[in-house]
């Protein structure tokens, strides 16, 4: 398999930022599946630390697009067709859209639940954290109505990330392993 030239690479602060948002949404998939299942005692907590990792990506996230804007990535290789190229673009486009709708409708969820008055939100339980003021302001049974849509808009959002993520996946591997390009070396630790 052919080596992979620094400037091919992913900067290190772009590639620790990419697995790290990685590591989190995986464990928030994780949190938000089990959150049913799990004894009541422990369901506060564990939707807690849901908000808290959600909180977390969508800084992680626009720190990011911020270092993305400022540090242009790595061309995509020669041998990618062109539509190769369109859909390698199209697809990390609609992953930054779908992993910044994620935790801003979750916010947008939290925000309009009834129950937010008496459950101040906080960071990690440690760091307060502010609800969405014009929503958490509204009248009860219209809030109530617009958490329930937040909610769907979090779900169709999780949905629409499982389904890019998977497109991520399965190219990066394709590339890897089928075409033999040094695709995960681009983005793995350590060179």
């Amino acid at each position: 398999m052919p080596g992979i030239n620094p400037p091919d690479r992913y900067t290190g602060v772009a590639i620790a930022l990419h697995w790290i948002v990685a590591v989190l949404i995986v464990a928030n998939v994780v949190l938000g599946l089990v959150a049913d299942d799990i004894p009541d005692s422990y369901v506060r907590a564990v939707i807690d630390l849901h908000k808290s990792f959600g909180i977390t990506v969508l800084g992680l996230v626009l720190l990011r697009i911020l270092w993305r804007l400022a540090h242009r990535p790595p061309p995509l290789p020669a041998s990618y067709s062109r539509l190769e190229q369109v859909a390698s673009h199209g697809v990390h486009g609609l992953l930054y859209l779908v992993i910044l709708a994620l935790p801003i409708s979750g916010w947008m969820h939290d925000s309009a639940w009834k129950g937010a008055a008496s459950h101040p939100m906080s960071l990690y339980g440690l760091v307060p954290w502010p609800r969405i003021g014009w929503i958490e302001s509204i009248e009860p049974v219209q809030k109530e109505h617009l958490h329930d849509i937040f909610f769907a808009a979090h779900a169709a959002a999780a949905y629409a990330l499982y389904a890019l993520l998977a497109l991520h996946i399965i190219g990066a591997l394709k590339h890897q392993f089928w075409d033999r390009e040094p695709e995960l070396q681009r983005m793995l630790p350590g060179g």
